[in-house]
């Protein structure tokens, strides 16, 4: 034993007669008082192992050296005591030894940012292993003390236990962790047994990071297709070819083959989608080593998610944080930011460059202490070595057809960052899918009078509809016939696509499909021809990437009030896929194309795209137009014809995209169409206006005994078919007894129609067939041309232009897709050839219109099959 034990232990023996120690007696022992020789022998201690004995050396000579009187000597002859050199001190193991001259490593940002992270891990490590056994030694009674001075908290002890035990390793318990804690990994089943308060605590454990970094590698790097080819291996190599900075993930294939990591997905995706960027760049520099000299980061896009597929107004506050799916159609889209992505600064003090720093979106990056010189500031931060990303937001809004009536719009703001910025512009119906976030909004706090944030989506991938890129791709992975909400059209299954091929070669598909059309209005046949030709559309022109030709087809409906001209345009709005609905008096020129404001955040003047713009591969159907101001007419122009809108405001000078077919009605001069006079002095149309219009129908409210009759029981049969339809009591022989009634809808009914919800699939379903010209008759276009403009010109009427010939092959072309044929027969154009004919000839004057239908019988005779 030491000698200041000895010394110890002799002044015990001095005192032990003087100095007692009071111990409690227990109950009914006379003695109250003990002393401490009069104590049981404790029992004998575990033999100590050869490290616990070398720390139990070393507290006995820190002890000695304690409790010497004298200290030590170090003046007179023992001044270089401690000088003296000891040959036992002077032999080192060779084994902890590093020999190796490394010299000056040059590493780029992603090796300094490895080792930096590993540094890291790994004194976040042994920081909590020293918190975890400090006071190991104390005892009980003084181990609350000491905790006390370390917490500022001054949790309960067993708190304190189970609170290290959450955060060290990952919620792992010691005994599960044998190997190299800093290297130690979790296999899928394990990963999937969740031991933490939420998913995002047990993700951000180092060994379950670790793991999820491992299998997602192997998820990019193993992943075959039906071939056994590396799935993604292919799209790394096209990464590389085209220098893009953003790899497609199929999340199908993600729950396929690791359905744990496609739900940490869908639930914590800001952690997840982090790992998954740098696993991609690891995997990207496997066959590009020199990549990071193009791009310093890979961002994974989440491409064909389904499970949180939503509208604008089903997000709520459960959804914050979590991958969600929404579309909508781009209503404003501001400029291009730089946003911090990693910031240095610069002490003025001692001019050393502090960082990098990562700025997040949540809190601004503040530096208030220099690490070199102690100083704490002031500091500025450097903008040569800080780096950004692009930073770009939009607003989508729901797209049309999916608002409940009575309702408004619902909007959203979408962030777009790196490489999707200029993604979609307004008017385009766009997917995102993206994180749900909230955001400090001051001005709702202000206006609710107490905290409300505001969300927003940030984007990880956007889709835009019709586009012919594949940088997002998503194909029909779909087996449902239900309206797809990632792009609000539908997906068909094999079966429904065998029926529609079946409906399409039905003998008198044509007729059916034109009298399925508004089936509740009686007669106007030739109103639901033209809406049945718009509906299903012709095929746009590419001329040599020079000069496009439309295929959209324009129909206006002129005539007098109560011939149910606004209802058929209300059921257009039902039946089109994407149809805008708007009025002539409700809306202005820039309601119609676009307008541009000043944004109330960033102060600048953004685009905020019309009813043209919304419409956009749809539909746009204008009641009244005839209210319509000219100069609010004139705006249109290019719209119904180039399809585009060009916008020079505010020093904008941009054009939008109006890519729809425009239905519009409207009322004659005095509220009554007057036979005798020509189109032009019946409406309030200028030439410019009347001639984009492909078809024109005019609708008369004559007095005709027999059809005034068939009209009144057709009426009066729709209400009650209404009736017994909401009643039901009624036996349905009791409908059958009424049959005479129902007799007198047979006569626009001959051929039969197609049940509405069928017939908004079928439309949609044709417009993926292109028909082909190269089968129809030339020569009698170029005649019945030739003879519509030498009438024009005798009538006096409205004129015929190279616009009514385009007419004519548009039509033709909608007719083929209505049979979902590939090519254009010729039944087709001499359909197209009659409506285009009788169109003409409805806008002419009572006394010339006779003589024209004997004119251009020939064009309009049915031909015998």
């Amino acid at each position: 034993m030491p000698n200041s034990r000895k010394r110890q232990a002799s002044h015990l023996d001095d005192e032990n007669d003087e100095d007692a120690i009071p111990i409690l007696s227990s109950p009914g022992s006379p003695n109250d008082v003990y002393q401490i020789n009069n104590l049981p022998p404790s029992s004998p201690g575990f033999p100590l192992e050869e490290d616990d004995r070398e720390i139990v050396d070393e507290i006995d000579d820190l002890d000695e050296g304690a409790n010497e009187v004298d200290g030590v000597d170090l003046f007179g002859d023992n001044m270089f005591r401690d000088y003296k050199k000891l040959d036992k001190f002077d032999h080192y193991d060779s084994s902890q030894i590093d020999d190796n001259d490394y010299g000056d490593v040059d590493l780029d940002i992603g090796g300094r940012r490895e080792v930096d992270d590993l540094l890291n891990k790994r004194d976040r490590f042994l920081q909590k292993d020293s918190l975890r056994n400090h006071g190991a030694f104390l005892d009980d009674e003084d181990d609350e003390f000491a905790f006390d001075d370390l917490d500022q908290n001054r949790l309960p002890r067993q708190q304190r236990r189970r609170r290290f035990d959450h955060e060290n390793l990952g919620m792992l318990s010691d005994n599960e962790i044998d190997e190299d804690p800093l290297t130690y990994e979790l296999n899928l089943e394990e990963l999937s047994e969740i031991k933490a308060p939420s998913i995002r605590e047990w993700i951000l454990s180092p060994p379950v990071q670790r793991s999820i970094s491992r299998e997602l590698r192997s998820f990019l790097l193993e992943y075959t297709d039906e071939k056994g080819r590396s799935y993604y291996g292919s799209k790394i190599k096209l990464l590389g070819e085209i220098n893009s900075e953003s790899l497609e993930v199929n999340y199908q294939h993600l729950i396929n083959s690791k359905p744990i990591l496609a739900f940490f997905l869908s639930t914590s995706p800001e952690e997840i989608i982090t790992l998954f960027d740098q696993v991609a760049i690891e995997c990207v520099q496997l066959h590009y080593s020199e990549y990071a000299q193009i791009h310093s980061d890979i961002h994974v896009r989440i491409t064909n998610f389904s499970p949180n597929l939503f509208n604008l107004r089903e997000l709520r506050e459960n959804h914050l944080n979590s991958l969600v799916k929404v579309s909508g159609v781009v209503t404003r889209r501001t400029g291009v930011f730089p946003q911090l992505k990693h910031v240095k600064f610069d002490c003025s003090k001692c001019g050393v460059v502090l960082g990098p720093y990562y700025q997040g979106s949540n809190q601004e990056v503040k530096v208030s202490f220099c690490s070199n010189c102690h100083s704490r500031g002031p500091f500025k931060m450097n903008s040569e070595v800080t780096t950004y990303s692009n930073y770009q937001q939009i607003t989508i809004q729901e797209p049309p057809g999916t608002v409940p009536a009575g309702r408004l719009p619902r909007h959203k703001d979408v962030i777009l960052l790196w490489d999707l910025v200029d993604m979609a512009k307004p008017g385009q119906l766009v997917s995102v899918t993206g994180i749900y976030k909230n955001s400090y909004n001051g001005y709702l706090n202000a206006k609710n009078g107490f905290p409300v944030f505001a969300t927003v989506i940030e984007a990880n991938s956007i889709q835009v509809e019709g586009s012919s890129s594949n940088l997002f791709e998503e194909r029909n992975n779909y087996d449902n016939s239900v309206l797809d909400k990632n792009l609000n059209i539908y997906r068909y299954s094999e079966e429904e696509e065998s029926l529609f091929r079946k409906i399409s070669k039905e003998r008198g598909i044509v007729d059916k499909l034109i009298n399925s059309i508004a089936p509740s209005i009686y007669g106007h046949r030739n109103i639901k021809t033209a809406i049945a030709c718009s509906l299903f559309g012709g095929v746009p022109k590419d001329v040599n990437g020079k000069h496009s030709i439309r295929g959209d087809i324009n129909v206006l409906v002129l005539g007098d009030p109560g011939t149910a001209k606004s209802q058929i345009l209300k059921y257009v709005e039902k039946t089109a896929y994407r149809a805008v609905y708007s009025t002539g008096q409700g809306a202005s020129g820039v309601g119609l194309t676009a307008s541009v404001r000043k944004d109330p955040v960033t102060n600048e003047w953004t685009l905020e795209g019309g009813a043209l713009v919304l419409a956009d591969k749809g539909t746009c159907i204008i009641d009244e137009f005839d209210k319509m101001h000219d100069r609010d007419r004139t705006s249109i122009h290019e719209a119904m014809e180039q399809q585009s809108i060009s916008i020079s405001k505010a020093g904008i000078v941009t054009t939008l995209q109006a890519r729809c077919a425009v239905i519009a009605a409207a009322n004659p001069i005095g509220g009554k169409y007057n036979s005798t006079m020509p189109l032009s002095q019946n409406v309030d149309l200028t030439e410019p206006i009347l001639s984009r219009f492909d078809i024109i129908c005019i609708v008369r409210d004559l007095v005709d005994p027999v059809e005034d009759e068939r009209l009144a029981k057709f009426v009066i049969d729709s209400h009650f078919k209404s009736l017994m339809a909401a009643s039901k009591t009624r036996d349905s022989e009791e409908i059958e007894d009424n049959s005479e009634m129902s007799q007198a809808s047979d006569v626009s009914n001959n051929h039969g129609t197609i049940e509405q919800d069928v017939l908004t699939k079928y439309i949609h379903y044709s417009k993926r067939i292109k028909p082909k010209l190269n089968q129809m008759d030339m020569q009698k276009v170029s005649q019945v041309y030739a003879d519509l403009r030498k009438q024009s010109i005798g009538t006096g009427s409205m004129a015929i232009t190279v616009r009514h010939l385009e007419a004519i092959l548009r039509i033709s072309e909608s007719f083929a897709r209505m049979r979902l044929s590939e090519f254009v027969s010729s039944s087709d154009l001499d359909r197209a050839i009659k409506v285009s004919v009788d169109s003409f000839i409805g806008t002419q004057k009572l006394s010339v219109r006779r003589q024209l239908q004997k004119v251009f019988m020939k064009y309009t005779l049915p031909r015998r099959n």
